[in-house]
């Protein structure tokens, strides 16, 4: 279900550094089983715990494996933070808790644990609230039991059953408000402001401006080496579908010479290459292949607003740095400001999760984020900007989520290339549209997307059960 509109998003909800490949189905769960080791030790029982069961339910049951899910809690239960933890670690850690029946909880408790009877993929069973549904038992040596209930929400954010959606942090009250995209116009009309300092002005209620920029800087740190270390990263993907890595042949294939020993020389080269249509539509693919093989592949990436459309914003932000003008740090922030916002009001109107609404929910919205940030940063008004957003959503409509054995491989990979250059092109229809004759607000159709994800079939939500998934059966080897 759409999350209430009282709620107060930061750029840093929208944006968050995990490890791919799914934000709903790795970063979510990883995040809910930190939470329940916390309360283990808040509540004095961590020490107490002799073992611990895990069910999954819904889409994180049909898809669970190829989206990582076990892998994240398992992680998370160890003590682990997706932020700050070593990717090459994760097969040597995840073997090492299968081969020896152990769990190190929090990395101070060592239980038993059998990967195949503790693990429990509920493929026939879902939940209420959202079909991304776990529940985590934890079982004491005085004979208690502990269970909690999350869901995993989209774009990482994770709720506990029964919670109240209301925070302390996320009910501050801010100077400007906003719910909807006419609540933003109405205060960047009022004001004078743009997009990006109207939401600045909200951020600087929870940290001061230095804080916030510094924050933004190191989102983009993360995307830039993320998008050069796809570039420089050959092979083919795990997960038993044998997809071949294609952002480094095409950067090689596109930089004749290829001797760029850092990121910074790299992508002055890639300015270089030439400003023709089809060298710029090969460098905007290639950006976006780049962020979405490594996600893939377990790297480092930022939800955007999800892993699974995390290349779509880097590849349109890169495409403005390499190819429209010199960027500097205060574009750069404006850049993701304003894409931050567009997400946030997609969050509170509808939904950031495949499992609820389809791709729509992750291509269609960084789309529609990726369209307006350029549109701001390229001198639009606040009207276009928003105009930007509601083109690159509208025809995302009804776009479904069916991932090939459910990897987030086939199609989605793919997937943030196409939403990358539309992006491009609904920020073009609305710098060269008088905004004022738009026929369609964003706020239509931020309902229409929502209304499209109700009447969706379930099949198409995250499951593979429908569409490619079914179409192209393949049977991956047992892991």
């Amino acid at each position: 279900m759409s999350v209430a509109v009282e709620e107060r998003i930061s750029v840093f909800d929208i944006f968050k550094i995990g490890i791919g490949p799914s934000s709903s189905h790795t970063l979510g769960p990883w995040r809910a089983a930190e939470q329940f080791v916390a309360q283990l030790r808040n509540s004095g029982n961590l020490g107490k715990v002799i073992s611990i069961k895990i069910l999954l339910y819904g889409s994180l049951a049909k898809t669970g494996k190829g989206h990582g899910t076990d892998v994240a809690i398992l992680l998370g239960l160890s003590g682990y933070d997706p932020v700050t933890f070593d990717v090459n670690k994760i097969d040597q850690d995840i073997e090492q808790i299968k081969s020896r029946k152990q769990l190190n909880l929090s990395e101070s408790q060592l239980i038993d644990f059998d990967y195949e009877n503790d693990l429990y993929f509920l493929f026939s069973e879902s939940l209420p609230y959202h079909p991304n549904g776990m529940t985590l038992q934890a079982f004491l040596n005085d004979g208690k039991a502990l269970s909690e209930t999350y869901y995993s929400i989209g774009g990482g954010f994770v709720i506990k059953e029964n919670d109240d959606l209301a925070t302390d942090e996320n009910s501050v009250d801010l100077p400007f408000p906003i719910d909807k995209a006419s609540d933003l116009l109405h205060w960047c009309l009022k004001t004078g402001l743009k997009v990006s300092e109207v939401v600045m002005e909200n951020e600087c209620v929870w940290r001061g401006e230095r804080e916030t920029r510094n924050g933004v800087l190191n989102i983009f740190r993360i995307m830039k080496e993320c998008v050069y270390r796809g570039c420089h990263t050959s092979g083919n993907l795990p997960g038993g579908l044998n997809v071949s890595r294609r952002a480094a042949t095409l950067n090689k294939k596109l930089i004749k010479e290829n001797p760029y020993s850092n990121y910074d020389e790299w992508l002055k080269a890639v300015g270089q290459t030439g400003s023709d249509f089809s060298n710029i539509l090969n460098w905007v693919s290639c950006f976006a292949l780049a962020v979405n093989e490594e996600n893939a592949s377990f790297g480092r990436v930022v939800t955007a607003p999800t892993n699974g459309a995390a290349g779509v914003v880097p590849a349109v932000l890169h495409y403005f740095i390499a190819f429209c003008q010199d960027a500097n740090d205060d574009k750069i922030i404006q850049f993701l400001l304003t894409a931050s916002e567009i997400g946030s009001i997609f969050k509170k109107g509808a939904t950031l999760s495949a499992a609820m609404g389809g791709c729509q929910a992750e291509i269609g919205v960084s789309s529609a984020m990726a369209a307006a940030a350029l549109t701001e940063v390229l001198g639009g008004s606040q009207r276009q900007v928003l105009m930007a957003a509601e083109i690159a959503m509208e025809h995302h409509l009804g776009l479904t989520c069916d991932p090939i054995a459910g990897l987030v491989q086939v199609p989605c990979i793919e997937r943030n290339t196409m939403g990358a250059i539309k992006a491009i092109t609904a920020s073009q229809l609305a710098l060269q549209t008088n905004p004022d004759h738009a026929k369609v607000s964003l706020d239509a159709v931020v309902k229409t997307m929502w209304q499209t994800a109700l009447d969706m079939n379930s099949k198409y939500k995250e499951t593979s059960d429908g569409g490619l998934a079914v179409n192209i059966p393949i049977s991956l080897p047992e892991c």
